[in-house]
């Protein structure tokens, strides 16, 4: 999307998590945002004038038993990178944060004033760094837009890219992964104070995701003011409404086996993108949770060479 907009990418990564094949043929340097020489090096090297910056561990499960782990990554890390954008007068930056901010909800839909109170290390490695961004603003000029996704999901609707993690943490592949014949679904939690008693989320796709990263970065070249807004579609789902919506999809049963909740869930995480939308005019094209899972069962199926169908 960033090369349909006219902007030449640089990729930077260290592979623990990324694909090279991800890249696309655009410039990929392999390298960590720890190491700041070779940050400050590409940073020259390719004249870069604005980041985006994904570089980051993102599992709630994980976070709450490997603190250090994320604090080191997410914290360390991203503080290297401002080190060198600050060093080599790169002065805009479009940053990956997370609904994980704001923890248990007080009110729903959550806006952008909600109160901040993290319930894992995810949550507070992210809220660390929206904070630091206010002093490196005031201090270096640094001028940042803080995107909060709520849950990132779907696929590439050309059939480029889609979720590959290994191991794979995210609901929807996993529950794809159930219905074609993989381990039955673990759902943690069927307990909580919801409806049916699993999770509330909001679901949104991927390609809008990367439409508001591009106004981000639009508005920052405009000379936007330093903020943050909410991405989501304002839409919750729990888990086992997404269950159902995969069976549908797949014409497929999903098998699934219910765990204890997990330490770090809130119950209920839905958001409101009234100011993105209003202030960059930001409009999801994927808001609804069939057309999401679609893409996925699209790629899902691409990766084994079968034939695409939807039970109407």
């Amino acid at each position: 999307m960033l090369d349909e907009s006219g902007y030449n990418v640089v990729i930077f990564d260290n592979l623990s998590a990324g694909k090279r094949e991800a890249a696309l043929g655009k410039p990929l340097i392999q390298g960590d945002i720890l190491d700041a020489d070779v940050l400050r090096e590409t940073l020259t090297k390719y004249d870069i004038s604005a980041v985006m910056q994904f570089a980051a561990s993102l599992s709630v499960a994980d976070s709450v038993v490997d603190p250090k782990g994320y604090y080191q990554n997410n914290v360390v890390g991203t503080l290297s990178l401002l080190g060198a954008m600050v060093a080599e007068s790169v002065d805009r930056l479009v940053f990956s944060s997370t609904a994980a901010i704001y923890g248990n909800p007080v009110k729903t839909p959550i806006s952008e004033d909600h109160p901040k109170n993290p319930i894992n290390s995810y949550g507070e490695t992210k809220l660390t760094i929206e904070r630091a961004l206010q002093h490196y603003d005031r201090a270096y000029g640094l001028k940042s837009i803080s995107l909060r996704y709520f849950n990132a999901s779907g696929a590439d609707p050309d059939g480029l890219l889609g979720e590959n993690h290994e191991p794979e943490t995210h609901l929807i592949p996993r529950a794809l992964d159930a219905a074609s014949g993989g381990p039955p679904l673990e759902i943690f939690g069927n307990d909580y104070d919801t409806p049916d008693g699993t999770c509330l989320r909001d679901y949104i796709h991927v390609t809008d995701l990367a439409s508001a990263h591009v106004l981000a970065l639009g508005c920052l070249e405009k000379g936007s003011d330093s903020t943050a807004y909410n991405l989501g579609n304002g839409k919750p789902y729990s888990v086992k409404e997404v269950v159902e919506v995969v069976s549908q999809v797949t014409n497929k049963m999903v098998p699934c086996v219910v765990s204890p909740q997990r330490s770090g869930d809130p119950a209920i995480l839905f958001a409101s993108s009234a100011n993105i939308q209003r202030e960059l005019n930001w409009t999801p094209r994927f808001n609804e949770l069939t057309s999401i899972v679609e893409t996925a069962w699209r790629w899902h199926l691409g990766k084994s060479g079968k034939t695409f169908v939807v039970k109407k």
